[in-house]
């Protein structure tokens, strides 16, 4: 019978796992590729020129006043309509969920340059103490559709 021992350093044996512990959330760290919002997050509107100068720097041109504006209350408990609609917020840097039961303030433009547009184009914006929290751009076309804020030249299209 063969017995083998080893005698341990234990300040050896702490370096060592510290080392390996550090390079793997290192290669966690790397790995990881950041997620990049399309829109600018929680943008400080404080008047009808700031969401004008908001949308226009995004890339579009739009009405110069909003052909609505109205009260809305993000629901406090998600539902199919506001999960799927707040998926869209998220791919853009917003999250609704944060405001669930908060009443914030709806913009809606008319947009002018929408590229290949037949029917009216609307882009809105939700407003809680004059920081923008989402908003979308809605094509009222038959086979329109709705999307997140940036101008598709803005997002490579």
């Amino acid at each position: 019978m063969l017995v083998m021992t080893a005698k341990l350093n234990l300040k050896k044996l702490v370096l060592i796992l510290g080392a390996v512990v550090l390079a793997i959330v290192g290669l966690i760290v790397l790995l990881q590729s950041p997620k990049e919002p399309t829109a600018t997050p929680t943008a400080a509107v404080s008047s009808n020129d700031d969401r004008v100068k908001f949308l226009t720097d995004l890339g579009w041109e739009v009405s110069s006043s909003p052909t609505e504006t109205m009260q809305v209350k993000i629901p406090s408990e998600g539902n199919e309509v506001f999960d799927r609609y707040n998926a869209l917020q998220l791919t853009q840097g917003y999250d609704l969920s944060q405001y669930g039961g908060k009443t914030v303030m709806r913009y809606v433009y008319q947009i002018n340059n929408y590229p290949n547009a037949t029917e009216p184009v609307y882009a809105t914006l939700l407003v809680y103490k004059n920081k923008i929290i989402g908003g979308d751009v809605t094509d009222t076309a038959a086979k329109g559709r709705v999307q997140g804020l940036q101008t598709p030249t803005a997002k490579g299209q």
